[in-house]
């Protein structure tokens, strides 16, 4: 048997023991702590973590973008693109912006409205449009796509707490993505570079 496959087992049959456990913890009379100490166990309640992909690009001479970029799932089950990134120009001019991209057919993304930031503790931040920097033809914009200004909210952004994303559409629907407090970390750290890396 290979490393890999003693590993996977070893793996399986210990969540099959701590689920078991959860099952005799019912029977006992305790029907709703087995059933969270299951729920939990099985990962039904916390998700595992999306890998991020970090990047550092100079796309001329002195200037470099730094972006993270993460697929995230919307409340209906659809994905999105998420792309915070920074511009940093060899004059000095720095822009910071969020990109967020939905599948196409699906998204019809209002930009007359802003995106709004709420934290899990209900501060409610806003974040102007400025997808029209993005397209080629103005006047035919992708629908799914929208660009949004973090420059004057980036220092705002809580350390450490969830953040939820509500996304206008032209239906009058709004899409909801919820940003967990790791890829919130990481854009501060993407928007923040050190200046040695500058």
């Amino acid at each position: 048997m290979s490393p890999l496959t003693t590993l996977r087992s070893s793996i399986f049959t210990g969540v099959s023991s701590w689920i078991a456990q959860g099952v005799v913890i019912c029977r006992q009379g305790c029907f709703s702590i087995g059933l969270a100490l299951v729920i939990l166990l099985t990962g039904a309640i916390v998700p595992p973590p999306a890998l991020a992909v970090l990047r550092q690009v100079e796309e001329a001479p002195g200037q470099v973008v730094y972006q993270s970029r993460q697929s995230v799932r919307d409340r209906d089950g659809h994905t999105w693109q998420v792309i915070a990134f920074e511009r940093l120009k060899p004059n000095g001019e720095r822009s910071v912006y969020l990109r967020l991209v939905g599948f196409p057919g699906i998204a019809d993304i209002d930009r007359s409205q802003p995106l709004t930031l709420t934290t899990s503790l209900g501060q409610v931040l806003t974040a102007d449009d400025a997808s029209g920097q993005i397209f080629t033809d103005a006047s035919r914009p992708e629908p799914n796509v929208s660009q949004y200004d973090l420059e004057p909210i980036v220092a705002k952004l809580p350390a450490g707490l969830p953040l939820s994303l509500s996304l206008a559409m032209t239906d009058g629907n709004t899409v909801v993505l919820n940003i967990p407090p790791a890829l919130v970390q990481e854009w501060q750290a993407v928007l923040n570079p050190p200046p040695s890396e500058v």
